[in-house]
């Protein structure tokens, strides 16, 4: 989604093909390519979340579908990579810049996410932020904890540990080829955008992108939701500085201090680097811990 100053949720135009610039499809592993979104900051370039495609004996597997639109570009990129057709779109949360061309693609596609990710595409009326397709489109396949996909070099394992970005967030990782696709449980080098009115967390998300780093093993390259490729260690970096920051609110409220003069006062320790802290992203998230700490 857009993201203007940092956190604060404004719906974007929904750029099409040719309002922004095409992203290139990069290789990130062996039969494992990305399309770039773009950053959420920069509308002239953004196009959703990022897309990964993924190249099986059988068929293809695409995660995440950018905006409303970008299913031909998608297609296309596909078709420049191999003649094997998709099979299965998984979507990692169910965010219209990273489901939105689901209803784009035939309905024979097996499309997968989280139980409760199918949850928020059936809402009616459908929250801006939401895609919400016909029932031809909608998840046919869900879980609960863990699903594991196909086997052999096309393996792929779809876990959910909890509310974070919002609470029907999977992480999909191609153990094969010891990569994954982290959705917007971990986006960018940033504070996140959190999702409350669907099940996201201040207070949950660090320990539930813990739980990820923690459990998750024999991965070396991470597709972040918006950002470049990063390594599973700048997932597990992420992890203590969402903790670091929820721990600063936990000592700030207990101190007696307002939200405002908590985010005011937020540092950065100085031992990470690359981040980029907007003070509305902190602001948002601040406000958001200090009303789950007071339920």
């Amino acid at each position: 989604m857009s993201i203007a100053a940092g956190a604060v949720l404004q719906m974007p135009q929904t750029p099409k093909p040719g309002q922004v610039p095409i992203p290139e499809v990069q290789k990130v592993r062996e039969n494992l390519y990305v399309i770039l979104g773009g950053d959420p900051r920069d509308q002239k370039t953004f196009s959703g979340g990022n897309t990964g495609i993924f190249i099986g004996e059988r068929g293809v597997v695409i995660v995440d579908t950018k905006f409303v639109g970008w299913g031909k570009v998608i297609l296309e990129k596909v078709q420049s990579l191999t003649n094997k057709p998709i099979t299965t779109i998984i979507n990692t949360h169910a965010h219209f810049d990273h489901a939105g061309s689901n209803a784009e693609f035939p309905a024979s596609v097996n499309f997968v996410a989280h139980e409760n990710a199918k949850g928020y595409m059936t809402q009616r009326p459908c929250p801006p932020i939401m895609t919400c397709p016909d029932e031809n489109h909608l998840p046919k396949q869900t879980y609960k904890d863990k699903l594991t996909l196909f086997s052999g070099k096309d393996q792929v394992d779809l876990y959910y540990f909890g509310p974070g970005h919002t609470n029907g967030d999977t992480f999909v990782v191609f153990p094969a080829i010891r990569a994954m696709q982290s959705g917007d449980m971990f986006q960018l080098k940033w504070i996140p955008f959190i999702d409350g009115q669907n099940g996201g967390s201040a207070l949950a998300y660090p320990e539930t992108l813990g739980k990820a780093a923690a459990t998750i093993k024999n991965v070396d390259t991470v597709i972040t939701g918006h950002g470049a490729v990063m390594t599973f260690k700048d997932m597990q970096e992420h992890v203590e500085i969402l903790r670091d920051f929820v721990q600063q609110v936990r000592n700030g409220k207990k101190a007696g201090k307002s939200p405002a003069d908590v985010a005011g006062a937020y540092k950065l320790p100085a031992k990470y680097t690359g981040y980029t802290i907007d003070p509305n992203s902190v602001k948002t998230n601040v406000e958001m811990a200090y009303k789950e700490l007071g339920r």
